[in-house]
This record gives C-alpha cells, structure tokens and sequence, in this order.
C-alpha cells in the first residue's frame, strides 16, 4: 500500500520540525552555559566544594569583625552561622555593604577562598535577599523584622 504525497509531505514537516527544535534548544543551552549561576550559602559550599571553574553565587550575613577594606581591595568572611567562608572582592562595594548585613557575592571558590567579581547588599534595613533569608532558616538564625 503506498502513501499518498500528501502523507509524506507532512510527515517530512512534522520530522524538519522537531530536528529545528532541537537545534533551536541546543543553541539557547549553549547561549545561556555562562549565564546560570546557582546560588549557595556556607555550608553548602563547605558540604560540596564547587570546582574552581563554576561560578556561582553565595551569599550570608558578613561577618562582625572580619571586614578589611584596602583601598578598592576588600577582604571579609560571609556566614549562615554554622559555616563561613573567605571572601576576596576588587571594586566598589556598594555604600550599604557592612559588617552584620546580608549580601550576596557572584564569582568563583578558588583555593577555598571566593572571588567575587560583583557584590549585592541589602538595599534597606529590612531587606534580606530571598536566597539569604531561606539559607539562614535552615540554620533556625533567621529573625524577620517586626514591621
């Protein structure tokens, strides 16, 4: 029994379409390798040490007592209180940035210190980043504001 035309014909577009969505879904995975940066907070990062090609984001409360500021250069330790981890950051930090705060650090762990190409900290006193605030109640540290 042979197939008409028209039966190949759309079974030819049906096959040409998943093949171009395949390559469609190959280049927007290739496009975005360098743009998904998984969060982590201290004691992720001291359970699972990342290699020190990922980049990633941690991200905590800065620790009392462990901010060093060198002209543009910064040293501090970021925490979730059961963890820390050594946190090198070259730039501008940002004018809300201090010691007790929450923030959040993009950049890589390498030699078991991170290296933050960019640094977020809260944007007011009663703002705790989402990702922050959920690693701090698994350690039970977590106090929302009464406001």
């Amino acid at each position: 029994m042979a197939v008409g035309l028209k039966k190949k014909r759309r079974i030819q577009l049906i096959v040409i379409g998943f093949v171009l969505m395949g390559i469609a879904t190959a280049l927007i995975g290739y496009g975005a390798r360098e743009g998904i940066e998984f969060f982590r907070s201290p004691s992720q990062v001291a359970e699972n040490t990342p290699p020190p090609t990922e980049v990633f984001r941690i991200g905590g409360l800065v620790k009392e007592g462990s901010l060093i500021k060198e002209g543009t250069n910064a040293r501090f330790i970021v925490t979730d209180t059961n963890e820390d981890v050594a946190v090198t950051f070259t730039g501008i930090l940002p004018d809300l940035f201090s010691e007790g705060t929450g923030m959040i650090g993009t950049g890589k762990l390498i030699n078991g210190v991170f290296e933050a190409r960019e640094i977020l900290a809260k944007h007011d006193e009663n703002y705790m980043p989402k990702e922050v605030a959920d690693a701090l109640k698994e350690q039970g540290v977590y106090q929302p504001s009464a406001e």
